[in-house]
């Protein structure tokens, strides 16, 4: 079962044949949705999940419409939203291993404190 809204047509000038997410279906997301954030950066540290998969994880999330995200989340989504990006050529990240774990304690507190 697809947490996302059901599709509709899209208004493309009468042809009938595109269709994408309905506009009007804005909804919180669930507790499991909010959790499966921190769960994301904790298989990204633990090396169960690449950088490049978090990336195109979170590049849904954040893209997906009719999901109003609270502050907290839409803040953790974003860091793994560009997770993968590359500090230069010797294949390092721009985002090191404790900027991770760093991103992953302030998510717990803002989850506690929020």
């Amino acid at each position: 079962m697809s947490s996302f809204p059901p599709a509709v047509p899209l208004n493309d000038g009468g042809h009938g044949h595109e269709y994408g997410p309905r506009m009007d279906a804005v909804r919180r997301p669930t507790p499991e949705e909010v959790a499966e954030i921190e769960e994301r950066f904790v298989a990204l540290i633990e090396g169960r999940l690449s950088r490049d998969e978090a990336d195109r994880w979170a590049a849904r999330r954040t893209a997906a419409e009719g999901l109003d995200w609270d502050d907290t989340s839409w803040w953790a989504l974003n860091p793994l939203h560009g997770v993968d990006l590359p500090a230069g050529p010797d294949g390092r990240y721009l985002h090191d291993e404790e900027q991770l774990r760093t991103w992953l304690t302030e998510l717990r507190h803002r989850r506690r404190t929020g």
